[in-house]
């Protein structure tokens, strides 16, 4: 499965956004099998906070782990905020 994270919008902050788009994508984890990778671009993200990507890239990231795949992730605001993430969660993010 391909996740677009510029289909939730190109400025992605708030940790309140970041909950309403996880719940609102959640159904779709369920069509996941067992097995299948999870790739999650960042393509076209221009702004990318640390509450965001807590609420929605975290619980995702402890639901598949090393099957998460991120991708797309030139833009300063996308390295810094996940570097932040696997600070503060110790956690290490598949970045292909």
């Amino acid at each position: 499965m391909k996740i677009q994270l510029k289909k939730f919008g190109t400025t992605l902050i708030s940790r309140q956004l970041g909950r309403e788009a996880f719940l609102a994508f959640s159904p779709s984890l369920s069509e996941i099998k067992e097995g299948e990778k999870v790739e999650m671009d960042f393509e076209g993200v221009v702004t990318f906070a640390p509450s965001w990507g807590d609420e929605f890239i975290t619980p995702i990231y402890r639901r598949f782990s090393q099957r998460l795949i991120l991708l797309n992730l030139k833009n300063p605001s996308v390295k810094m905020t996940l570097d932040l993430l696997e600070t503060s969660n110790q956690i290490v993010f598949n970045r292909g």
